[in-house]
């Protein structure tokens, strides 16, 4: 077990602070071969924007190009960057949008890019005729999410200016799933018959057709059809199910524990309330916990009141707002000493606190409880055997 300094950590005379998020590499790698396996001779991307989901961009990036992955997804040129500052050398795909005056940033780090309009596609290849080397693009097709990418209806105009590039690659052509995790699959479906009306382009012209993908973590699930060539697994690759709604086909599992320690320990009598706002006091006599882990670390305080721990092994409720670096547990009258473990997320023999669970305590999804875990809370990780 180490830390991986994805960014600088905080530490107390070289100690790690008790509050940190273990990642099981070895579990990531289960996860990844469980989603290759189940996708057959479609290629897997893994996503790891936003930080790898909050499990730490660099290290989960070293240890997919050590499985041999054959592309990784990032949302951003920065990201994109930093992977190649740490030696990465897979293909990069950038499926954000671009701004024009970022493309010779692009090309210098020898990143892919997403030409979402006629325009985007003209500035990379004069870019790249400018600094003298090949562009790689991946066309982006909007089939109903209405964020970045041409409309479907109006893509034959930029699938045709592709052509026409004389220093740019045009490697893959892609879409992205608005419903592709929900029970009704009928808007999902549309998307794809949209998206396959555009790929006819090159069919009817005989061409050769770029790689092909959309299957994001939902659709690899509940969408063999949408798989093409490559699919970009983001939430699942980490062991997380997309909603409550998607076939459970691909058994992944969380990668992710989140622990901390107690730091305080105290009694609060009846009638004494706990934090701001004083939304919360017992009528008996309790003892309560101190926990040096707070908003500013990413556990929301939304989960005031609402969230439970657990401490050797048992839940216990998080009482009293929940403050920027700390927050407060009441085990009633059981025993807690300093330095006793306390899990935020993940289990202990057969407890478990899940990201789901911690979501519906916060009025949120599981993809906000993962990517707002903060830099400053370190990662450890497990290596493989």
């Amino acid at each position: 077990m180490r830390s991986v300094p994805n960014h600088p950590t905080i530490t107390t005379n070289g100690v790690l602070r008790p509050t940190v998020l273990e990642i099981d590499l070895a579990r990531l790698g289960e996860n990844y071969a469980a989603i290759q396996a189940h996708v057959g001779t479609a290629a897997v991307m893994p996503v790891l924007k936003a930080n790898a989901y909050g499990h730490g961009l660099i290290e989960v990036a070293r240890y997919m190009q050590a499985l041999g992955a054959p592309y990784l997804g990032v949302a951003f040129l920065e990201e994109g960057i930093l992977l190649r500052e740490q030696g990465i050398t897979l293909p990069i795909l950038v499926m954000g949008g671009i701004l024009g005056d970022q493309v010779p940033l692009f090309l210098q780090h020898n990143l892919t890019l997403t030409a979402s309009s006629e325009d985007k596609l003209r500035q990379v290849d004069e870019a790249a005729e400018a600094m003298g080397v090949r562009a790689r693009v991946h066309l982006k097709i909007d089939t109903g999410m209405e964020r970045i990418g041409v409309h479907y209806y109006s893509a034959e105009s930029l699938l045709t200016a592709s052509l026409k590039c004389q220093h740019t690659d045009v490697e893959g052509i892609f879409s992205h799933f608005a419903n592709a995790d929900a029970a009704d699959l009928s808007s999902a479906r549309l998307q794809l018959e949209r998206f396959e009306e555009v790929l006819r382009f090159y069919e009817r012209r005989s061409l050769p057709t770029p790689v092909r993908h959309m299957a994001n973590s939902g659709a690899v699930l509940q969408l063999p059809e949408s798989h093409f060539d490559l699919v970009r697994p983001g939430i699942l690759l980490y062991g997380v199910y997309p909603s409550a709604e998607v076939s459970l086909n691909v058994a992944v599992y969380p990668a992710l524990r989140w622990l901390s320690k107690v730091v305080y320990f105290k009694v609060v009598r009846p009638g004494h309330p706990v934090s701001y706002g004083s939304t919360w006091e017992s009528d008996h006599m309790v003892r309560v916990v101190t926990v040096p882990v707070g908003y500013g670390d990413g556990y929301f305080r939304a989960l005031s009141n609402r969230a439970e721990v657990l401490i050797g092994g048992k839940r216990y409720p998080v009482v009293g707002r929940i403050c920027m670096d700390q927050f407060m547990v009441n085990i009633e009258w059981d025993s807690a000493y300093n330095g006793d473990e306390v899990i935020l997320i993940g289990g202990e023999g057969a407890a478990a606190i899940t990201v789901e669970q911690v979501a519906e305590w916060a009025g949120t999804i599981p993809y906000e409880i993962l990517t707002n875990i903060n830099t400053r809370v370190p990662r450890i990780y497990l290596q493989p055997k």
